[in-house]
């Protein structure tokens, strides 16, 4: 807890993707330096390093192995671990905020466009590999996010459901595979959009779901029986929060429901794992975009702020591979 060295030395590691090279047979400094265009020397350090923490062992004198730690950093490793930590991809590139942790705290500021010129969602939308990273990142982690929530909500009350920032669009997608009658329209920004669409394509859903490029803080394009707010809300503030739930609202067809799939709160009494993964969550929104994740009584608050009731509430969604559960909220206008 004293220094950085070592969550900075798992990251280059993940960056540089060694534990892949180590197992394709690069098992020195300089064969890994050959491989990752690294300097030999500083690599051949940093892998003295990754032992000393137990992440990779030195099988012989100059050659190394990773540990059972350290595989966790291989690409086919189900945690996904080696992209999450990646500094050149979306998670691992926003991670580096916590560097200006120190003025969020200060200011209450989300740091990501000071740091790197934009927000972070018009980051991702204008450069196609960085949001490329960051949905293969959430679809791997929310298709198994969202059969639990697809099977806790009637979505066949609905004709039309309108899904706001909805990309890659994993969720609308299984919505329309379990509700025969169901149409989609998935709004998001451009780029977001653009990649949204494609993966529909391929998924043979075009027909059934429409991708419109646009932005939730203006007048949404359609109305719908449903409105779906999946995992959106903890990137913003309370104040845009209730700008984005007023545009769900004014969209809403007489005797529509805003469906709000959002993290569950650590449960009292609950486990340090829980408390531990809900407070980095919270952290990254703070850091990130200064948004939060909230708690039922902050939900309560925001839902009733914006001329809305809660009609019902599902939930802890339990989601494999997911560490943080999951609720739904089943919103109507007072």
């Amino acid at each position: 807890m004293s220094n950085l060295v070592t969550p900075m030395a798992l990251r280059v590691a993940a960056t540089l993707r060694l534990v892949d090279h180590l197992r394709r047979g690069a098992t020195s400094p300089e064969d890994l330096a050959r491989a990752t265009g690294a300097d030999a020397d500083a690599l051949s350090r940093l892998m003295r390093h990754l032992a000393a923490a137990g992440v990779l062992e030195e099988s012989a004198p100059g050659r190394y192995a990773p540990t059972r730690l350290g595989d966790l950093l291989a690409e086919d490793d189900p945690s996904r671990q080696r992209s999450w930590l990646d500094l050149d991809q979306a998670v691992g590139r926003a991670d580096l905020t916590f560097l200006d942790l120190r003025e969020a705290v200060r200011t209450g500021r989300p740091q990501y466009e000071d740091r790197y010129g934009k927000p972070f969602w018009t980051d991702l939308s204008e450069d196609a590999e960085l949001g490329a990273s960051f949905d293969t990142l959430m679809t791997t982690r929310e298709d198994a996010a969202f059969a639990a929530p697809v099977a806790a909500y009637d979505w066949s009350r609905a004709r039309h459901v309108l899904d706001v920032g909805g990309a890659p669009g994993g969720l609308l997608s299984a919505i329309v595979r379990a509700a025969p009658g169901v149409r989609g329209t998935l709004l998001d920004l451009p780029g977001a959009a653009r990649r949204a669409r494609e993966r529909i394509a391929a998924a043979g859903l075009d027909e059934r779901i429409d991708v419109v490029a646009g932005d939730f803080f203006d007048e949404l394009p359609v109305s719908a029986d449903a409105v779906v707010l999946s995992f959106v809300l903890l990137n913003w503030s309370d104040a845009d929060a209730l700008r984005i739930l007023a545009r769900c609202r004014d969209a809403l067809r007489p005797g529509g429901r805003i469906v709000l799939l959002e993290r569950a709160e650590a449960p009292a009494g609950g486990t340090r794992t829980s408390d531990l993964y809900f407070s980095v969550l919270d952290m990254r929104m703070l850091v990130f975009l200064g948004g939060r994740v909230r708690t039922d009584r902050e939900w309560a608050a925001l839902a009733d702020a914006a001329g809305l009731r809660i009609v019902s509430r599902s939930g802890p969604l339990v989601s494999p591979n997911v560490p943080l559960d999951s609720c739904l909220w089943e919103l109507a206008p007072h």
